[in-house]
């Protein structure tokens, strides 16, 4: 169904180029968009054509003309005045009209299939079929970008699709309450830097609107429609992990979530039972503030000792100082690799298990 807006848009520009008013009535007879407040008074003549066998009529000076969506009466347009270029610009705008159902019918059936082929709700033949029919190409390059809005209403939607207007062959739907998709299409020379500036426009557009907080995850490239939901699962998990990894991005990638994509699917059991095993009773993030910087500043400079103490400011001795005293309280020297690597996980599972429990509660 079209929305009145867009109908009295619709007839608002035809009455301009052809200088003839122009009213639309639906099955029940309401007058639902018109040029002109005296098509009003046509409203009962409407419902008697509506009525009547022809397709067309003439009635007390204005033209009438019925308008199907699959054989099944829609609308009644109304063209006001009588004569031969009344009638062949009312059948003209009803043909527009007729035009317009059809293209946001089939706007329709594809935001279903859509929405269907991301949930996984179809069969693989159906899938190749339905894509067929609704002219949608089945082995070009797609990727799921998922938005999710700070302070989301529901305007979200319309200005995401507005990124996108200018692409017929590009997605963006929604298949919950909380997020907006997007299942963009790629051309063969596209690579990351094409999602991620597709990404940056989404975030722009909304934060030109006030919508501040917004996150936005995108999956792998995926080859042939039949995989898009793989993408879509992709791009749910690095929405997730990113909350929790990566905070302060707005954007993020699956293929940047690393091993925290790994301690995103363990158990919390398991995350206690490790954290218990390396480092008995405590926590690392029980640590001074002191100490938490100088273990990131660590592992930000990849171990180096020397570049880590001229970012603190401090003297070499005093981080070597650092790094034995906290050796001692937890066995684990972060010089050796294989330590730095058991503290980074820890740290991360610590992060993990607050955040799932925040979730929970």
């Amino acid at each position: 169904m079209i929305s009145n807006q867009i109908l009295q848009s619709t007839i608002d520009g035809l009455k301009t180029i052809a200088r003839v008013e122009l009213g639309i009535v639906d099955v029940d007879g309401k007058m639902i968009a018109y040029t002109s407040e005296s098509m009003e008074r046509c409203a009962n003549l409407a419902r008697a054509f509506a009525d009547s066998p022809a397709d067309s009529q003439e009635v007390q000076g204005y033209q009438f003309f019925k308008i199907y969506d699959e054989q099944q009466l829609e609308y009644i347009l109304i063209a006001g005045g009588a004569g031969e270029h009344v009638y062949m610009i009312g059948k003209m705008v009803a043909y527009q009209i007729q035009n317009l159902l059809i293209a946001y019918k089939e706007r329709f059936d594809k935001d279903n299939f859509i929405k269907n082929l991301l949930l996984d709700n179809l069969l693989l033949v159906d899938i190749y079929s339905r894509a067929k029919k609704l002219h949608i190409p089945a082995d070009v390059d797609r990727v799921v970008l998922l938005v999710e809005a700070g302070n989301r209403d529901n305007n979200v939607l319309d200005l995401v699709r507005t990124v996108f207007a200018g692409s017929s062959r590009d997605f963006v739907t929604a298949v919950d309450e909380n997020n907006v998709i997007v299942v963009k299409e790629l051309a063969e020379e596209d690579g990351a830097q094409e999602i991620e500036r597709a990404a940056e426009d989404i975030s722009a557009c909304l934060s030109a609107e006030g919508i501040e907080g917004s996150r936005i995850a995108y999956g792998t490239v995926v080859k042939e429609i039949k995989e898009v939901s793989r993408s879509y699962k992709e791009a749910k998990m690095a929405l997730d992990v990113g909350k929790i990894f990566f905070d302060e991005r707005e954007i993020i990638a699956y293929s940047e979530l690393g091993i925290g994509r790994l301690i995103y699917q363990l158990p919390i059991p398991l995350c206690k039972m490790f954290i218990r095993e390396i480092f008995g009773g405590k926590s690392p993030d029980e640590f001074d503030e002191e100490t938490l910087t100088t273990i990131s500043k660590f592992f930000e400079n990849s171990l180096n000792v020397s570049e880590t103490s001229r970012q603190l400011f401090i003297h070499r001795n005093t981080l070597v100082y650092r790094l034995d005293k906290l050796q001692k309280s937890t066995n684990l020297d972060l010089r050796v690799f294989e330590d730095a690597i058991t503290f980074k996980i820890a740290l991360m599972v610590v992060k993990y298990m607050k955040y799932m429990e925040t979730y929970e509660f």
